[in-house]
């Protein structure tokens, strides 16, 4: 009796596909098979804060940049976990430390997108076309490796979760989509209603201060509704991390029992934290703890698919080295992606890592970009589906590879 794998190689061979490559400037894929695995790539949007996430708690400018948000040193309380010495990991995603001790988790610090943009929608847009002139891209980098790879014809083969089909799954490839229903639980007001009671009682019905408290009140709430709605518009309705746990539970059981998947899209909003960010407790951390719970979970209902699956994370943009006057942090640069998956040679961070002396920050205020977010991409694609250098310039018209990603996968 044919085995499974036997008989979708008989099927693409069938249809003009190969599984070899015919030559170093051909596209065809090289072994493993292709159709035994499976991508998800999720987008944090908002920009999460990646110097929380991943921190450097060797660089004392990281801690004189951030007085109330930095998040301490391992071995402290609420402190970093420790990675490898120089880099910590936010307590919060302590569910994931598994990963790291079995090396299956990666990080690659002080990426993202060249691109002078601090708009999250832009930055989403060039995110997800893999082009810096987004507006020139007729289709996502995710749809355009669809056409790439051999198709194995099944109606789940790209799945999409969300209620409009994302810039990076647009283009001439039909993929399906999971609606959520759910919107993104960022904008919350970070107001204390107990303190606000306290300052209206002392200042609300004074004759000389109570003017001015009143106008204090309605331009503070003014600023706090325009961030809100900012923060909102940059998760574009993407659920929120508590809502992601369930999804992310859903994704790893649909892959398990339908290894016929390929390709999947996820995104989780509200990491836009310019207010009240928090250190290792905090809003920021109680995301993070969502976020964590999230992936452990995906791993563990990927089940033995696990081994066959790359998990790409990646958010727009990073956030400013210091904190601003809201103990929150504002649109930066440089970020932290991470690799997850059998197949990824993790327990490391990847980095050329610029520093955080003032003279060594981009634009003088936020963590330079060392690593190209489409060299991730192109690593991800290349060491995972075995495309070749030149059909990546099919998906990523502008592809170099980068000698410090090569074997992250293999």
């Amino acid at each position: 009796m044919l085995n499974r794998r036997s008989f979708l190689q008989g099927l693409m061979l069938a249809g003009g596909y190969s599984l070899l490559p015919l030559s170093r400037s051909g596209w065809a894929l090289a072994a493993p098979d292709p159709s035994d695995r499976h991508m998800i790539v999720i987008l944090m949007r908002g920009a999460v804060d990646g110097l929380s996430l991943v921190a450097p708690y060797r660089e004392q400018n990281y801690y004189a940049a951030r007085p109330n948000i930095a998040v301490a040193p391992p071995g402290q309380t609420d402190g970093l976990i420790d990675l490898d010495g120089f880099f910590g990991l936010h307590p919060s995603l302590s569910p994931l430390m598994p990963l790291w001790q079995s090396r299956t988790l990666a990080f690659i610090h002080a990426s993202g997108s060249v691109a002078e943009t601090r708009s999250h929608f832009e930055a989403q847009d060039i995110m997800e076309t893999a082009m810096l002139n987004s507006a020139l891209a007729n289709q996502g980098w995710m749809n355009s490796l669809a056409q790439i790879l051999p198709d194995n014809h099944a109606p789940t083969r790209t799945l999409s979760f969300g209620n409009v089909l994302p810039k990076i799954f647009q283009g001439r490839y039909n993929v399906a989509s999971v609606p959520s229903g759910i919107k993104s639980n960022g904008g919350k007001s970070v107001e204390d209603p107990k303190l606000q009671q306290s300052l209206n009682q002392l200042y609300g019905n004074q004759k000389e201060l109570g003017g001015l408290y009143q106008e204090a009140i309605s331009s503070r709430e003014g600023m706090m509704q325009d961030l809100g709605n900012e923060m909102e518009a940059a998760g574009k309705n993407a659920p929120g991390a508590d809502a992601f746990v369930v999804q992310a539970t859903k994704a790893g059981n649909m892959i398990r029992n339908d290894p016929h998947i390929q390709l999947m899209f996820m995104d989780v909003g509200g990491w836009d934290t310019h207010i009240g960010q928090g250190n290792g407790k905090g809003a920021l951390a109680n995301k993070l703890e969502k976020l964590g719970q999230a992936l452990a979970a995906l791993t563990l209902a990927l089940g033995n698919e696990y081994q066959n699956t790359t998990i790409l994370v990646m958010s727009e943009f990073g956030r400013t080295v210091a904190q601003n006057g809201n103990s929150g942090t504002d649109h930066g640069h440089g970020n932290v992606a991470w690799l997850m998956g059998g197949g990824i040679k993790g327990g490391k961070v990847y980095s050329r890592w610029p520093g955080l002396n003032p003279n060594q920050l981009w634009e003088g205020r936020d963590l330079a970009v060392t690593t190209d977010f489409r060299s991730i991409i192109g690593a991800t694609i290349s060491g995972h589906f075995g495309v070749s250098d030149i059909a990546m310039r099919q998906i990523i018209p502008d592809y170099k590879p980068d000698s410090g990603l090569k074997g992250i996968i293999g």
